[in-house]
């Protein structure tokens, strides 16, 4: 099975939210989870980053590999 790491669409019509989530490639964008890893909200000035860096850690030592966006979220957050 296939790790990712990327975001899934929250909020409200032209106000986006997005969370991190850890899931099996197959699943869809929005699909069940396998695990809340943080938040994006770029709505706000500046753009809000928070990421739990260790749960991070874990699903890529299990093989998780993270999406683009994610990954210049994550050099953004300090990881």
């Amino acid at each position: 099975m296939a790790m990712k790491i990327r975001l899934t669409r929250m909020g409200s019509k032209k106000r986006p939210f997005y969370r991190i989530v850890a899931l099996d490639s197959a699943t869809r964008r929005d699909g069940r989870a396998l695990e809340y890893l943080g938040y994006y909200n770029p709505m706000v000035d500046p753009a809000e980053i928070k990421v739990d860096l260790e749960k991070v850690k874990h699903w890529t030592d299990r093989g998780a590999k993270p999406s683009d966006t994610v990954k210049a979220l994550l050099k953004k957050a300090g990881s």
